[in-house]
């Protein structure tokens, strides 16, 4: 942790970051060893790259790939992929002004879902504000982030209700659209909706929890720990993924599960309160 501090400190003084934090596995305590460490270097109008690429060299001994911010999408938006030490590390860009303004929208119930490189189900911006709510601020010279942080981490009421609500509505909707693909046989659809449909759900399970998803990886098996999920979710949505077949009625019986977990989970969530 030493060796990250350093790395953090030195990150923090080059112009234009603001602040940088320990994310991912690692920050949360379910890492393994070979875990990369995930660094959001917050930064405010733009960093200086030309100072980033130098001493993501000098930490690597040559060079290494490391974005203008836009790099890597509109949401992920750049950052740098670097072996040190001999352990993978990421640096991502967070533009904290943007943060700031997400976290004003989640606690109007507002977010959006936008098309982003390695997010097959969409990146949430709730993301981002969730992502600093469960980081470790490793350098942080203005004092600015762990101030932020204190205010992102009781999760929004509001939020928690707009989540619930589009889940209860979308799940239903989608895999109504899903008959029709399924009378075709076109399973490429029907895996499409399938996979919209149990993601709206994981989302709104874990907003009724007051819990962060910062991606979908782990997301359904996390879900089905969470009090509202019925015990066998996890096994049930991955069941969906498995073999739902190519012939329509393969296909429909898979969408006939789908709804009764759908319906099983938004009775739950209609009938338990939240937690306070």
């Amino acid at each position: 942790m030493e060796r990250l501090t350093e790395i953090a400190d030195r990150l923090s003084e080059i112009e234009g970051v603001v602040g940088v934090c320990l994310g991912g596995s690692r920050a949360r305590g379910a890492h393994s060893p070979d875990s990369d460490f995930d660094l959001g270097l917050y930064y405010r109008s733009a960093p200086d790259t030309d100072a980033l690429r130098l001493l993501a060299a000098e930490l690597t001994g040559g060079p290494g790939e490391v974005s203008e911010p836009g790099g890597w999408g509109p949401w992920v938006d750049g950052g740098g992929w670097l072996t040190v030490d001999g352990h993978r590390m990421d640096w991502i860009y967070r533009d904290l002004d943007r943060v700031r303004r997400v976290r004003e929208e989640c606690e109007e119930g507002r977010f959006e879902i936008g098309t982003q490189p390695g997010h097959p189900l969409g990146f949430y911006s709730p993301s981002y504000v969730g992502e600093l709510a469960l980081g470790r601020v490793l350098a942080d010279p203005t004092g600015e982030l762990r101030a932020l942080q204190e205010r992102v981490r009781p999760y929004p009421d509001a939020l928690r209700a707009a989540l619930v609500e589009n889940a209860r509505w979308e799940a239903p909707f989608t895999l109504a659209c899903a008959r029709k693909g399924a009378a075709r046989g076109d399973a490429f659809y029907v895996a499409g909706c399938l996979f919209r449909a149990v993601g709206l759900l994981v989302h709104a399970l874990h907003a009724h929890a007051g819990s962060w998803v910062l991606n979908e990886k782990g997301a359904v098996r996390e879900a089905g720990e969470l009090p509202a999920g019925p015990p066998d979710f996890a096994d049930r949505a991955h069941r969906l993924f498995s073999a739902p077949g190519t012939d329509p009625a393969s296909l429909a019986a898979a969408l006939d599960e789908a709804d009764a977990l759908t319906a099983e989970v938004c009775g739950a969530l209609a009938d338990r309160p939240a937690p306070e």
